[in-house]
């Protein structure tokens, strides 16, 4: 099967803690850019960490997130079936312990974000220990992420005015005694958009704090969340330092509206009544001389635009992160 497991996944971190790559953990809320990252995956040979908020399991379970979450399970495994990649999904930005509980149960992520990392440290702690000991009871094969340090801007419902760093003995101490596979550390990137601005990226930070998990004999793989606005070299310098998974979420849905707006404005005058037509969208212009093109408002037609761009910036992305060529399991 090619949806796989939390053991799987931790071959790949391995691997890119040796070889110096990451995976780009890609956001998907429906279809559309679902099938666009496994088509852009399988073109470079890339294995695949798919994630899902739980704002986003909300919306495809329309308000159940535990339905949301079932169904685009159902729908990873059966897409990802034909090609030779690893796929893999992660719950993303995960904040209530209760719906974690039940994603353990059901077993279909192959790894869970805990983030409570708004909370003091020890609730953080707390918390972050009592995922990995739920997974532990229930022998899952699913790996745990938590968060240590606040990222700056809006994620999910989640929102940081101010970005706090990762302190690397606190790090430390904080994997030592929850169990953590893997964490996510705060070295100066934003969710979101960035605006333009120079994101102040710490990597001589990463590098401390990679540092002080070695020495500690801790070989624990580290996340950068909010790396949208990341520029392709300051990515490979961090990736240097055991930064082995880059969320992205922002840029997907920037690709998705404006592939989809570029493909209509370029037929507007086939969609929209052109001035003087009244906009009979009710009846569906029966009664005037105007009608719209279905072969520019089908909207399989833009599905087909937005999957394409997806796929083309998925490739891209691997390539800078060094996951291309490199698939598991091809």
């Amino acid at each position: 099967m090619t949806f796989r497991g939390g053991s799987d996944l931790a071959t790949v971190y391995d691997d890119a803690l040796e070889e110096g790559f990451g995976l780009i953990a890609s956001n998907i809320a429906e279809p559309n850019v679902l099938i666009g990252l496994i088509k852009g995956a399988a073109r470079v040979d890339s294995d695949l960490l798919l994630q899902m908020s739980n704002g986003a399991c909300s919306f495809a379970g329309n308000g159940d997130p535990i339905a949301g979450l079932r169904v685009m399970g159902t729908y990873i495994e059966r897409i990802a079936a034909p090609y030779d990649i690893g796929v893999f999904l992660n719950m993303d930005h995960q904040t209530d312990l209760n719906t974690i509980e039940r994603q353990i149960e059901l077993e279909i992520p192959s790894s869970i974000m805990i983030d409570a990392s708004h909370d003091s440290f020890e609730e953080n702690v707390e918390k972050s220990k009592q995922v990995v000991d739920w997974v532990e009871a229930a022998d899952a094969d699913i790996l745990v992420e938590a968060e240590l340090g606040t990222i700056k801007g809006v994620e999910d419902e989640i929102v940081a005015e101010e970005a706090f760093y990762t302190d690397p003995e606190q790090a430390v101490e904080f994997v030592d005694r929850t169990g953590c596979d893997l964490l996510a550390i705060s070295v100066g990137t934003q969710h979101g958009v960035a605006k333009g601005k120079d994101l102040e990226l710490r990597p001589d930070l990463t590098e401390e704090i990679r540092d002080a998990l070695r020495d500690h004999g801790l070989d624990t793989p580290l996340v950068l969340h909010g790396s949208s606005g990341v520029q392709s070299d300051q990515l490979q310098e961090m990736l240097q330092h055991g930064i082995c998974k880059v969320n992205k979420d922002t840029r997907y849905q920037y690709e998705y509206t404006r592939t989809a707006f570029d493909r209509y404005r370029e037929a507007a005058d086939e969609i929209v009544p052109p001035e003087g037509i009244e906009d009979h969208r009710d009846s569906f212009f029966n009664d005037v001389d105007w009608a719209p093109n279905k072969d520019r408002f089908d909207p399989r037609v833009a599905g087909r635009d937005i999957r394409e761009r997806i796929a083309d910036v998925y490739a891209a992305l691997a390539e800078v992160a060094g996951s291309a060529g490199r698939s598991e399991f091809s």
